[in-house]
């Protein structure tokens, strides 16, 4: 129901709508009329109006708010909340610095396509302009990495703006809005009247048009002519929810599914199909499939340069089918044969209703007996039980003791053997790959666990990146919240010393971290976590399984082999095909 001036709705809290508020107490009823649960922020002066009302929400028993230590922490955590669930993420900061460090997590949410709602303080309207104490213009400077932004001149407008933000953070492809509120409007009183989620289209904003059905033909005879098809999915489909339409498109025409980073978790990669991650650190028989494929089906995906190399030898030989909801991408890197401009959701559903028995003759066995011949051949590394504990052993632990886990990384070699080696479920991997935020994996795991206390959360970490965001330990403390922090210690910058081994000639310009390097295991007790300290191989499986299960958060510091790089690779410039570093079993037929 619209509510009108002279309509009189009895809220969850017991206050009456509409009536006379004040903006901030506004902005909170907006925000849980939109099934906002869960807050994760930072207080400061400009936004203490409406930290008010967070205070007052808290108490009616509503709304669960997490205060993170630094602010960036707070948006890192709103994108992992969002990610794993599916719904809308949402984070406070105040104006100044604290709206300023909001802007690595609100880059990060653009560039994987993460719905963020991002609310900051501002200071109040009178000063605007003046260069007032931790007065920022950050309006201006999100304008290239939100969806859409707003300044709110007028309480009134609260009410529309919130389901404007809503309704485009979520709609088409997802992403960041920001919402910057003055503080003189969270403390004005006015007669607030109610906005329901969807009661207003922002203007301007375009609807997708319908699926053309000629395309989706189209698209369907190219299936059927091809001899060696190939699904190539990225995040599109995980937001789409579309799991089990690919699940179904593969087994139907028997067509193997390599995914992106992003895409990681849309389908079971213990399926025979599933050729696990494609790209600079793929799996070698992935791309050698996308690079002998004669059709292409992209599925959300965008044609990133780490996936396909250089980008006039990726997939040379395929036609390419491009589903996509973002028009922008359609044709931006590599021209379709055809292409479906369409959530990926409804497309695949309607490729799928027209499915039919005598498909079913569409052969791909020697295509798939070729791929399952690379799979022998190349398979990825399994690392000795001897000397030093490698890196991979750590990963493939996890995926033996904690094989449904929500996984969170943060950004370097262990996020790449973590996307090599574990098998996640719809959702259960969050990472930053389009951005490639160091400090995500931290603060992205109290997101997790926010949604869900009972579900199993484990950060994948390296010793360099999870310096970027260690504060965050106090909020896990705070909280109690029952995740495992896994440190995968090099004691270096892993990607960036295996890079400057690889094309610098081994000079290690500023990437060795092991001076400097706190005690992680006092450090994390400091806070009231648990530590744990591996070091050597002869307590690493004991050790390790006690501190996965060890019931409280806790931080696992596993010192692993120094020099170790992280294979398969792509180098710049190379086709997928030119890796270095795979493994070759020539006797393996």
């Amino acid at each position: 129901m619209t509510l009108t001036s002279t309509t009189v709705q009895k809220g969850d809290s017991g206050h009456k709508y509409p009536q006379w508020i004040t903006g901030a107490d506004a902005l909170m009823d907006s925000l849980k009329i939109h099934g906002v649960r869960v807050i994760f922020g930072y207080p400061g002066g400009a936004i203490l109006p409406i930290y008010d009302a967070v205070h007052k929400a808290e108490k009616d028993g509503w709304l669960k708010h997490y205060m993170v230590r630094h602010e960036q922490g707070g948006s890192h955590a709103a994108d992992g909340y969002a990610r794993s669930t599916g719904k809308v993420g949402v984070c406070f900061g105040t104006s100044g610095p604290g709206a300023t460090n909001l802007v690595t997590g609100i880059a990060t949410a653009q560039m994987d396509s993460v719905p963020l709602v991002v609310v900051t303080g501002q200071v109040p309207r009178p000063a605007i302009g003046t260069d007032a104490f931790q007065e920022t213009d950050i309006f201006g400077i999100t304008l290239p990495i939100v969806k859409h932004s707003w300044v709110i001149r007028d309480p009134a407008d609260i009410g529309k703006v919130v389901s404007e933000a809503f309704f485009i953070a979520s709609s088409g492809r997802p992403g960041p809005v920001l919402i910057d509120i003055p503080k003189d409007v969270g403390q004005e009183f006015f007669n607030y009247k109610r906005v329901l989620p969807g009661e207003v289209i922002p203007k301007g904003f375009k609807v997708n048009l319908a699926i053309k059905e000629n395309d989706i033909d189209n698209a369907i005879e190219l299936i059927k002519k091809s001899n060696k098809p190939l699904l190539y999915v990225g995040g599109g489909a995980v937001s789409s929810g579309a799991h089990e339409q690919i699940k179904t498109l593969s087994e139907n025409y028997q067509i193997p599914v390599t995914t992106t980073l992003m895409g990681k978790g849309v389908f079971d990669e213990r399926n025979n199909l599933s050729l696990g991650m494609l790209g600079m650190h793929g799996t070698a028989y992935a791309n050698f499939a996308v690079t002998e494929c004669d059709l292409l089906i992209a599925v959300g995906a965008r044609f990133d340069d780490r996936v396909t190399g250089k980008l006039d030898t990726f997939a040379p030989n395929a036609k390419v089918i491009h589903i996509d909801i973002d028009p922008a991408e359609v044709n931006k890197n590599r021209l379709a044969n055809v292409a479906i401009v369409s959530d990926v959701l409804s497309a695949l559903n309607e490729i799928n209703a027209k499915f039919s028995e005598e498909d079913t003759q569409i052969n791909t066995s020697q295509w798939l007996e070729r791929i399952n011949s690379w799979k022998r051949k190349h398979p990825l590394f399994i690392p000795p039980q001897e000397g030093a504990i490698y890196p991979q052993e750590v990963i493939i632990k996890i995926k033996e003791y904690c094989p449904d886990a929500f996984i969170t990384t943060d950004v370097g070699q262990h996020q790449m053997w973590a996307a090599q080696y574990l098998r996640n479920g719809p959702r259960k991997w969050i990472s930053s790959a389009g951005l490639g935020t160091m400090g995500f994996g931290l603060p992205a795991a109290i997101g997790v666990e926010a949604s869900d206390p009972s579900e199993e959360v484990i950060c994948v970490a390296g010793d360099a990146s999870i310096l970027m965001n260690i504060q965050e330990l106090g909020t896990i403390s705070q909280y109690g919240l029952n995740l495992k922090i896994v440190i995968v210690n090099n004691r270096w910058q892993g990607m960036v010393r295996q890079w400057q081994e690889s094309f610098y000639d081994e000079r290690y310009s500023a990437s060795d971290m092991s001076n400097g390097e706190p005690d992680f295991v006092k450090l994390a007790e400091s806070f009231g976590i648990k530590g744990f300290l591996i070091e050597s191989r002869n307590n690493f499986n004991d050790t390790f399984k006690d501190a996965l299960n060890f019931n409280g958060p806790a931080l696992i510091n596993v010192h692993v082999r120094r020099g170790e790089n992280c294979y398969p690779m792509v180098p710049p410039g190379k086709s997928n095909a030119q890796m270095v570093g795979y493994i070759n079993n020539e006797d393996v037929s």
